[in-house]
Parts: C-alpha cells; sequence; structure tokens
C-alpha cells in the first residue's frame, strides 16, 4: 500500500474548507469556505480571492456555458461568464436544514445534498438541479449528504452519507438515475468519510474527517494508497494541476479551540502517481 505525505498551499485560511473543483475555464482551483458563504479561488502566485455567495456556499461545478452553479444555503445559485450571480427560488424553507456537497452527473446536471445544522439523523436529502431549472429529490432519510462522483465510464457513482461510515455505490443511466445503492467498503467506526473523487483507473479518494487522511479504494473495495494530511478534519479532495496529476485536499478548523491543529483551514496537495478526471460541468 502506497502512502504520500501532503504538503501544504496555502495558510490557515478557511473556518470549513470544502468542496473543491479544478477547471480550465476558471484558470484553476476553486473551494469553498462553507459556513461563510465563500467561494475562494487559488491563484497562481498563491494568493486566494474570495466571492461571497450567500449564507453558504455549499459545492460548485462550472457550467458549460462559462460561469459555476452553486449549492447555497436552500438551493441553488447561478454564477454567468460575466460573474453575474442568479440565485434560484429555495427548495425548501425549514431554515434548520443547510445543502452540504455535490457534484455533475455525466448529463450535465448538478447534484447537491443537505443535512441539519443539528446533525438530526435522516433530515438529509439529495436534490438534483436539470438544465432547465427544475429541481427534483432523489434521495431521502440522509443525515450528512457528502461527496458524490462518477466514474470514469459514467456507469457508477460513489456516494457518502458521513455517519454510516460507509463509501456507496450506485449504478447509473441517464433514464433511470442514480439505482442499485450497495456499500463499497465499510470504515471503522471512527472513520468519517467527507468529500470525495474519482481518479482515472476507476479508483476512488475519500476524505477522512477527524482521520487526517484520504483513502483511496479500487472498485472492488480495497484500501490501496493513503495521503497522510498534517491536519485532522480533512474535508474533501479533487485532482488539479495541468496534467490533472495534483490531489488537492481541503481542510476544516471548525469547532476547534484556539491553537489546536495550527495547519486546519489549509489546501493542501500531494502527487499520488495517478490522473484524475476533468471536472463534469453542468449544462445548464
Amino acid at each position: 500500500m502506497r502512502r504520500v505525505r501532503a504538503e501544504q498551499v496555502t495558510g490557515s485560511i478557511t473556518y470549513h474548507g470544502e468542496g473543491p473543483v479544478w477547471s480550465h475555464r476558471w484558470g484553476g482551483l476553486r473551494f469553498v469556505d462553507m459556513l461563510a458563504g465563500d467561494v475562494l479561488s487559488l491563484r497562481d502566485d498563491g494568493g486566494v480571492d474570495r466571492r461571497h455567495v450567500g449564507a453558504i456556499a455549499a459545492a460548485l461545478r462550472p457550467r458549460r456555458g462559462g460561469g459555476a452553479v452553486i449549492g447555497v444555503e436552500r438551493g441553488f445559485a447561478l454564477e454567468g461568464p460575466d460573474g453575474a450571480l442568479t440565485v434560484l427560488p429555495e427548495v425548501w424553507s425549514d431554515e434548520g436544514v443547510r445543502m452540504n456537497d455535490g457534484g455533475c452527473d455525466p448529463d450535465g446536471r448538478f447534484y447537491c445534498g443537505s443535512m441539519a445544522y443539528d446533525k438530526a439523523q435522516g433530515a438529509g436529502s439529495l436534490y438534483r438541479l436539470d438544465p432547465d431549472r427544475s429541481v427534483h429529490r432523489i434521495l431521502g432519510d440522509v443525515t450528512i449528504s457528502n461527496g458524490l462522483e462518477w466514474t470514469p465510464d459514467g456507469r457508477r457513482a460513489y456516494y457518502n452519507d458521513t455517519p454510516t461510515h460507509t463509501v456507496s455505490v450506485f449504478d447509473y443511466d441517464t433514464d433511470a438515475g442514480l439505482t442499485g445503492r450497495r456499500p463499497l467498503v465499510r470504515l471503522p467506526h471512527d472513520g468519517n468519510p467527507d468529500g470525495l473523487t474519482v481518479d482515472a483507473e476507476g479508483c476512488v479518494w475519500t476524505a477522512l474527517y477527524g482521520g487526517s487522511a484520504v483513502h483511496r479504494y479500487t472498485p472492488d473495495g480495497t484500501l490501496d494508497a493513503v495521503v497522510e494530511v498534517p491536519a485532522r478534519q480533512v474535508t474533501a479532495c479533487t485532482f488539479g494541476g495541468r496534467d490533472l496529476d495534483l490531489l488537492y485536499v481541503t481542510t476544516s478548523r471548525e469547532d476547534l479551540p484556539e491553537g489546536e491543529d495550527p495547519l486546519a483551514g489549509s489546501v493542501f496537495a500531494a502527487s499520488v502517481g495517478v490522473r484524475g478526471l476533468p471536472a463534469r460541468e453542468f449544462a445548464g
């Protein structure tokens, strides 16, 4: 089993860093400071630009025509090619529930899952925003809806509901959507699977919140690589760089006492010997 140590790329700049995505349309890496409601862009000089989009900035993906689709507190927003932001109608009214993480399917539809602020069991759902701006509830009885990404052939998708300590896999096709949910791997009780990504070989990389690591699992559920991260609350990961051969990792300092885990809230990167997939884009 390979072990690699991630290196720090930014300072401790986020309270709850999440959702990294690399896109040539943006010229690099974007991620969110979720609970601050900010989308961050990593500059070539290592600096970071911020844009406030609402009370929550949950997840984002590029749009095929330019700009981005963004999961916000209780729904979705669209950033145009000119940067103009359009917030779509709220999907629900319960102020105790917020969006959390998401991704795009091979057909250009954007999914984002929710959770209760108090993490109440089963209070969350997984929603899909179609290019015509219609919204569909895909999955219910979710507690902390997290990473979602498709395999290179688009026929399967990996998904994390964090408190289950399980990386799940679905079958996928355009008409039926996500079906046949089943466990890929069950983690130890202290293994908290958070955001995830999939590489060009079809293996899934999942961040371990509280575990100071990202794990790579093969399609049969075998653990074959570990990225060690010098911060405990590891939230999400994505491939980036010119050749998509760097694994970028976000971390959080949510609820940490002052001075504890000093690198928490930083972005890290590691060369892991495999390439990722280009970010799937929203068709709307």
